[in-house]
């Protein structure tokens, strides 16, 4: 297991990257030969959407919560 720390860092970098792309970000740049490429928007957002789902199981929160229901006792 990864950690939640780790993980919910992880989900901060990608939100990070996904607002530097969406205020005006270089999505890549070269510097002298070298050119770095950002990751495309799309891909960004399915990673967001799978470390939020895993951050949510590893805090107890997310969709569903299974419950224990028992019957009154009379």
């Amino acid at each position: 297991m990864r950690g939640m720390a780790t993980t919910a860092s992880l989900l901060a970098q990608i939100e990070a990257a996904i607002e530097a792309l969406l205020t005006g970000g270089a999505s890549s740049y070269s510097i002298g030969s070298r050119t770095v490429t950002a990751l495309d928007l799309a891909t960004l957002m399915e990673q967001r959407n799978i470390l939020q789902a895993q951050v949510d199981r590893e805090s107890g929160g997310g969709m569903f919560r299974l419950a224990k229901l028992q019957r009154a006792r009379q």
